[in-house]
Parts: structure tokens; sequence; C-alpha cells
């Protein structure tokens, strides 16, 4: 018995002792000097270009298309078509991007550094809607924004916020919008984008916390008017700016008869009743008022720049180098076998840790300074608020605030004056 397992044996040696060499020959290693060349593919990738150049045709003509019906025909009809047109096209179809809300990002990074360079498109999906507005008003609102135009057709009941409610509540716009500067000057994040509540509907996937927060928007969008655009909205916030001094405004019937319907059609509370102030007060207490104004001001910018100012530091971390460094220095103290990525990648290059700090240094003193002058227009803006809030203004007719007003035409088929003038003109022709 044991001579026949012997000569199994010597006749398996052989075979085993040829195993690594077929192993080899099957899975042969990798020869990098052969002047091997691979074969290059090329893929088909959608012309861009074209689309942005759609893009920008239908943006204009749309605004204009509302300019007209607003300002001229003060029509509603043409504004709940391009409504449609623009959910369809600038939100699904396109996404929502790139998206003018957004574009502020692009602006400000491209204005504060050289080696960033804009895309045209997003240039004029930002410039142009901000152009329209200063000649008609906030027609980009109106409908041709899909974000705006998606609240506008699902709303049905308009449940009034209280004017201290809605005061407080529009401030956020602003301070929304001083913060996506913020982060866009150093290179941290694009908020806006990041934080986009309706792109998720658009592209029907995404996180699904903001799918969720987008949800909402759009049921207190059916039971008040535009939620997203009045409290959270920053491009809205930059276009009330020029829509406060339009060249060419919509304007309450001539001959209005004071019937409340266009104040209660209002989704957006931008028609103001007449109102007779009560407070008389004589002139040096008006004077008086108006000093203590100016005091608490400047109190509020420096509570506000200095509150930012203590707050920069945790405010960095949103930046890359900023949280790399954090992870380099804890590796450091405490090294471990498994680095995580980000300070692999970092070594694997050439990082040193004395760069990584003189860059660190850097981007922490631009976020004191930025911060700074965040924290104090952020306080001018409260301020402003307040102090707002707090002057009695005598009306005697209705008026409009062009600075809220979305110009969505909503108060055209409820003023009787409207409707009177318009069947008068079909008659006439």
């Amino acid at each position: 018995m044991n001579g026949t397992k012997k000569r199994m044996i010597s006749l398996l040696l052989p075979a085993l002792s040829a195993l690594p060499a077929v192993a080899q020959n099957r899975f042969p290693k990798p020869d990098f000097e052969s002047g091997y060349q691979y074969p290059a593919f090329t893929y088909a990738v959608p012309d861009e270009t074209w689309w942005n150049t759609v893009d920008i045709i239908l943006l204009v003509a749309m605004m204009s298309v509302v300019a007209l019906a607003v300002i001229r025909q003060r029509k509603r009809r043409p504004v709940f078509i391009v409504s449609i047109i623009s959910v369809l096209y600038f939100g699904f179809f396109r996404n929502g991007c790139v998206c003018s809300i957004g574009a502020i990002q692009n602006v400000i990074l491209s204005l504060t550094d050289s080696s960033y360079v804009m895309p045209l498109a997003a240039f004029l999906m930002f410039i142009l809607p901000v152009i329209f507005t200063f000649l008609f008003g906030r027609i980009f609102c109106a409908g041709v924004c899909p974000f705006g135009a998606l609240q506008e057709l699902v709303n049905i009941k308009n449940f009034r916020l209280s004017k201290a409610v809605s005061a407080v509540l529009g401030v956020i716009p602003w301070i929304y919008l001083l913060f996506a500067v913020l982060y866009a000057v150093t290179r941290s994040s694009f908020i806006i984008c990041r934080f986009d509540p309706f792109i998720g509907i658009f592209r029907m996937g995404g996180d699904i916390g903001m799918i969720a927060f987008g949800g909402l928007l759009l049921i207190a969008s059916v039971f008040t008017g535009r939620p997203f655009c009045r409290f959270l909205c920053p491009y809205g916030a930059l276009l009330s700016l020029f829509s406060r001094y339009s060249i060419r405004r919509i304007s309450i019937t001539p001959s209005c008869i004071n019937c409340d319907l266009c104040h209660n059609a209002c989704p957006v509370a931008a028609i103001r009743p007449p109102y007779e102030n009560r407070v008389k007060e004589s002139r040096m207490e008006g004077v008086k008022r108006l000093l203590a104004y100016f005091v608490f001001l400047p109190v509020m910018m420096f509570a506000g720049a200095y509150m930012m100012r203590t707050a920069s530091d945790a405010l960095s971390t949103a930046n890359r180098d900023i949280r790399l460094y954090e992870q380099v220095v804890r590796n450091e103290i405490n090294p471990r076998d498994i680095q995580p990525v980000d300070v692999e990648v970092f070594f694997s290059q050439g990082g040193t840790i004395d760069e990584l700090e003189s860059r660190v240094a850097k981007i922490g003193a631009g976020f004191k300074t930025y911060s700074t002058a965040t924290g104090a227009l952020i306080g001018l803006v409260v301020a402003i608020t307040l102090i707002n809030l707090s002057l009695k203004r005598t009306r005697k007719t209705y008026g409009i605030d062009h600075a809220a007003c979305v110009a969505c035409g909503r108060c055209f088929g409820y003023c009787p004056q409207n409707i009177k003038h318009k069947h008068a003109d079909e008659n006439c022709r």
C-alpha cells in the first residue's frame, strides 16, 4: 500500500509543479512597457450649447408675453399659459437647471475669483430677468420661473397671514441670499443648489428630505400664495429691489371704486387697502422717533456683525479644506491603520501639513471678513424691517406694493372696472 502511494505521488508531483506556470499563463501580469495603446472610445455627448440657446430664446419670449399681458392688456390667461409651459419645459424637461435662482452664486464667484469663468448661459439666465424686472416689474416671477409657476398652478385658496408675521418671514430670503453669497465667495458651497426644494420634484429623484420639503411647500401653496417665493427665494428678494423702482408697472384701475375685490384676490398680499393713520404726533415727536431709528439701525448692524464674526469658525467648516485639515489633525493625534479617504488622497498627491495649514489660515481669515460683512447686512435688513413695521402711513386709495407684487394678474379678473373696460374695448373692435 505504501508503494502504491509513493507511485501516485511521483506521478502527481510534475502536474502540481506545472500549476503555477499554468496560472501564470492564464492570468499574466500586466505589461506596462510593451507600448500597447488602448483603443479610444468616443461617446455622443448632447449638444448643450444648442439647448442653452433655446433656453435663452424661450426665456425672453415668455417674459415678453407676460409683460405685454399684465402691463398693457391687463389679462391673466397668457400668464397662466406661460406658467404651464415653464413647468413642463424649464421644470420637468430641463430638470430645473440652469436656473436663474442658482445663477446668483455663479455671478458672485465670477466677480470675486478671477480663476472662475462663468458660463454665458448662466449669466444670461441671471441678468435677463433682472433687466426685465427693472423695466416691467417682477414678470419673471409671474409664471416664467418654474418654481413660482408650479406654486401658482396649485394655488386654490389664500389664507392671509398677518402683516407682522409676513414681515418677519420676509426677512428669511435676504438672510438666505447673504449666506449664499458668503459661501460662494469663500468657494465653500453652492447652498442654493444644494437645498433646492423643487429640483427633486422636477427630476423625480434625489435627496428624500428635500423632496419631502418641496412637497410640503406645494401643499402649503394650495392654501396660501407662493410660500417659497415670498419667504424663501433669494432671487425673489433681489428682484424685489429692482421691481420697487421699475420703469413700467402694474397699476390699479384708474377708475377704482374701492370695492376691495382685488385686495382679496391677491395671493401675495401686494395690494394695500386704504388706511387712515389715527396716531397723530407733533413734529418734534416725529423728529425724535426718526433720530431713534438712526441710532437703532447701526446698533443692529454692529450686533449682527459681532455675532457672525464670532460664529465664523463654525461657519468655515463648510469649506472642504477646513474639513480636510480637521481630519488630518485628528489622524496625526490618533493614527489609524486605515486612513479616511480624503486624508489618504491628500498625502498620496504630495500634500504637506504646512501647506494645508497656510491654506486654512487664509480661508479662515476670509471667513472672518466676509462673515462680519454678512452679519452687518443681516442686521441692516432686520432693522429696516422693524422700522417699516413701526411706520404708519396714510393711504386714501388702494395701492400696489411693487416690491411684493409678482405680476400674476389674478386681480384683473376680479376688478369690475377692468372687466367693464375690457368689454368696452371688445365692443369698439
